[in-house]
């Protein structure tokens, strides 16, 4: 217990340090009594064929009702609530503070061409797990009150992501409900989903979403993996960090609630980015067993491309001894068409 009022003291003050808007406004945490994140902040572990996914949905508190959308690379076992501060004890490891600078401070069961998988509640969240096509996924959560913006944004989007795997996980803000659990404008809610997966993937195309094209996009990425992983993306997402992961970090996740299934070891890896929205146009391809990452799951491709197709498409395997890391600069036919992107690959050698 002395370990854990430790650490939460510890975060508390690093990130009233760190996030001098937030404090500004006064909301810097939230009803629950868990600390704000400031940027979409992602977690994925996978070990023995399974993914946990963890995220954060924040609620918004000057409408009713709202929906979110997270597409899925397969069909999860379980959703739940994440621990309290996982994301935030994420953001403390690769923002560190010296201490003591503290400063001023009701559903339908089925529609046509739609499965319902899974439905939970997680405090005011209403959380759904679908099957489907993009098309009727989106009719779906629009005819069942999740409010998904239409558009050809949206379109393009569930369209993207159903050519790949027909599931999706919505989530719901009940505003009654966030309401009476005393939730204000920016307060969230940690949800974690467990997927058995060989190769696991991060959406982050999804970001995007109806941002205008010019507006930077923001988002830190945290991976927990059992070796080293190699990795495909475009450009504007970063590796960071990339070490075995620290003993009192394990510790600590560890210890939070819900988190008890965290690894005793494991390979650490944060990818920051920071990319106009109009070149997001890609996901996170994780490769974990040696192979060359999926330009499938990173969005790249509508297949697996042949050496000759890569050759084809002005992409090479070229990787510096040194450094681990191929970047390109290719046409790359997604959907039938040419798109200019910068694709990086990143593999260095097991330590």
């Amino acid at each position: 217990m002395r370990r854990f009022a430790a650490f939460a003291t510890t975060l508390l003050i690093a990130l009233f340090v760190v996030a001098p808007a937030a404090r500004a406004c006064g909301f810097l945490v939230s009803a629950n009594g868990a600390i704000r994140l400031q940027k979409t902040t992602t977690f994925v572990t996978w070990a023995d064929g399974i993914e946990r996914y963890i995220t954060n949905f924040t609620f918004e508190g000057e409408v009713e009702s709202f929906g979110s959308i997270i597409p899925l690379p397969a069909e999860p076992t379980e959703v739940t609530r994440a621990g309290d501060w996982t994301l935030q004890r994420l953001q403390l490891e690769v923002n560190p503070q010296p201490p003591f600078q503290l400063r001023s401070a009701a559903l339908s069961a089925t529609a046509e061409g739609v499965e319902v998988i899974l439905r939970t509640q997680i405090d005011a969240l209403d959380v759904v797990v679908l099957k489907g096509g993009g098309a009727d996924v989106l009719a779906w959560v629009n005819d069942n009150g999740f409010n998904l913006p239409e558009g050809p944004e949206t379109d393009h989007m569930l369209e993207f992501y159903g050519s790949r795997s027909p599931y999706f996980l919505a989530a719901r803000f009940d505003a009654d409900l966030a309401a009476n659990d005393g939730f204000i404008s920016g307060d969230g809610i940690p949800v974690q989903i467990t997927i058995p997966i060989d190769r696991p993937w991060v959406p982050l195309h999804i970001l995007h979403g109806a941002t205008p094209d010019t507006e930077i996009i923001e988002a830190d990425v945290f991976l927990l993996t059992p070796d080293r992983p190699a990795l495909l993306h475009g450009t504007g997402l970063n590796v960071e960090r990339s070490e075995w992961a620290s003993q009192d970090l394990l510790d600590d996740l560890r210890s939070d609630e819900n988190m008890e299934w965290v690894p005793r070891e494991g390979w650490f890896t944060h990818l920051a980015l920071e990319v106009e929205a109009q070149e997001l146009v890609y996901d996170l391809a994780i490769s974990v067993d040696g192979d060359f990452p999926s330009f499938v799951d990173a969005g790249l491709t509508r297949f697996e491309p042949t050496e000759q197709q890569l050759t084809d498409f002005g992409l090479r395997r070229n990787t510096s001894p040194r450094t681990g890391v191929l970047a390109a600069v290719a046409a790359v036919a997604v959907a039938g068409s040419a798109l200019a992107l910068g694709i990086a690959w990143s593999m260095g050698p097991k330590d």
